[in-house]
């Protein structure tokens, strides 16, 4: 039986346990997922070498950014993102050839690029962390302009609580990549002016638990148009198996 599986530390609830062993079910795939909480990166050689059966993983945090040095080859897509987050596993013989893909862009331009209108030529990302990245990319690859906003207002974001209203006229996309909002802590939301927001603005939320963040709530109540992660998450599901499965 092939095996497929997630590494990252800690693992608390899996999208893609659930979606890929169900798939293989209703598919008669004779295959399993296995989530592998490692807590360090060193330990993904142990997982390697328990499982002969394994033929890809996917890779979530904190791990996007600390595999790639593991890895055999990498995507010229992944490689310009600085993260992987999908690793085609191979056995040569009696050696394993790792090559490392970014899904993420995949997934958010797909799911986005639906919902952009011609008023939407600036974008402003929340959150610098590996997610970001990809968003980042996928963003200016479909022709938008690019900010970052933190907390701290590091060296190149802007921080929440020096946007303006005028800022949300002028960044009419804005992604929450940062965990707020995600539940259980469903009351907190990123610190913006969402009184400036409007029927062109468009919120992205990564996170899709709860389904409607506050993030969400806020800007709708807006006239905003709001999207969670999920469509991006099955979407990246999609790219995950086809560059596991695919011929190179």
């Amino acid at each position: 039986m092939d095996k497929y599986g997630l590494i990252g530390y800690p693992l608390g609830h899996s999208f893609s346990i659930g979606y890929f062993n169900e798939k293989f079910a209703n598919e008669n795939i004779d295959a399993c997922y296995i989530n592998f909480e490692i807590p360090t990166i060193d330990q993904l050689h142990e997982v390697l070498d328990e499982n002969p059966e394994l033929r890809g993983l996917n890779v979530t945090i904190p791990y996007k950014e600390q595999v790639i040095p593991f890895l055999d080859a990498v995507s010229p897509e992944a490689k310009a993102i600085g993260a992987v987050n999908v690793i085609r596993v191979e056995r040569r013989g009696k050696n394993t050839f790792l090559k490392g893909y970014n899904s993420d862009v995949i997934g958010f331009t797909q799911s986005i690029e639906p919902l952009l209108e011609p008023s939407h030529k600036k974008a402003l990302i929340l959150g610098t962390g590996g997610a970001s990245k990809a968003i980042d990319f996928g963003l200016r690859s479909l022709g938008l302009e690019t900010a970052f906003a933190s907390r701290s207002g590091r060296p190149g974001t802007i921080s929440y609580e020096s946007l303006t209203p005028e800022d949300m006229h002028e960044y009419k996309v804005i992604v929450n990549c940062t965990p707020l909002g995600m539940y259980p802590k469903v009351e907190t939301c990123p610190n913006l002016p969402y009184e400036a927001m409007d029927s062109h603005t468009l919120l992205y939320d990564l996170i899709y638990n709860p389904d409607e963040t506050l993030f969400m709530k806020c800007g709708r109540e807006r006239g905003a148009t709001v999207i969670n992660g999920l469509e991006m998450l099955l979407l990246q599901a999609f790219a995950s198996w086809e560059f596991w499965n695919q011929e190179d």
